[in-house]
């Protein structure tokens, strides 16, 4: 009788224990379907990896002016080179446009959480930019009214001749911030963007010189 009994207890044990890992079984399957949290693992590092990182305190008066500027100085870069896909007449010069969209329309999203992690107000989307035009490089209101009314060959012209300028300006801004500014980040921006665009000033020359 005793062996009996002890063999029915080793029984029922052995049952609860294979049932309670059945159970964590279907529970960690309901997370890889996604109802669980784990099953959320991987976007949640991805959302992460994907915003900007800026420790409050990395940084310095000048990355936060370097940051403020350079967004409104982008967005108006990224308002000629939209104009650029139905006036345009040189190939060349919309492929040009598309690659300063496609370039600065992330930095200035990056731009942008930096300004937010470091607790700063970043400059409004869509943003008159008249308050600007004493910035380097920034088109004055009269420039911007003619680049949207030229089409063809002159619109070719002066795209470039104002984006070259454009361009100049921002590199004299990441001069700037390279110099005197804080932020490991802001200042490794600054020196892809002096690389960048320096490259693309050349290439406008050579466009206009082909003119």
């Amino acid at each position: 009788m005793i062996t009996r009994t002890l063999t029915r207890r080793v029984a029922l044990a052995t049952a609860a224990v294979t049932s309670a890992l059945v159970l964590a079984a279907c529970g960690g399957n309901s997370d890889d379907n996604g109802e669980g949290g784990t099953g959320h693992t991987g976007h949640g590092a991805f959302a992460a990896s994907a915003t900007p990182s800026a420790p409050a305190g990395a940084h310095n008066a000048q990355d936060v002016a370097f940051a403020q500027g350079m967004i409104p100085h982008h967005q108006q870069a990224l308002q000629m080179a939209e104009l650029a896909a139905d006036r345009a007449s040189s190939a060349r010069v919309k492929d040009l446009a598309a690659r300063i969209e496609k370039a600065q329309d992330p930095e200035i999203r990056t731009l942008t959480g930096w300004l937010k992690a470091w607790g700063e107000q970043p400059p409004m989307a869509g943003m008159d930019h008249s308050g600007h035009t004493g910035m380097s490089g920034m088109m004055s209101e009269a420039d911007m009214a003619a680049l949207k009314k030229a089409t063809g060959r002159d619109f070719d012209n002066r795209f470039l001749s104002l984006m070259t300028e454009h361009h100049q300006g921002a590199v004299e801004m990441a001069a700037t911030e390279k110099r005197k500014g804080r932020s490991g980040d802001a200042k490794a921006m600054a020196d892809e963007i002096i690389t960048a665009q320096d490259a693309e000033i050349k290439e406008m020359k050579q466009l206009l010189g082909a003119k």
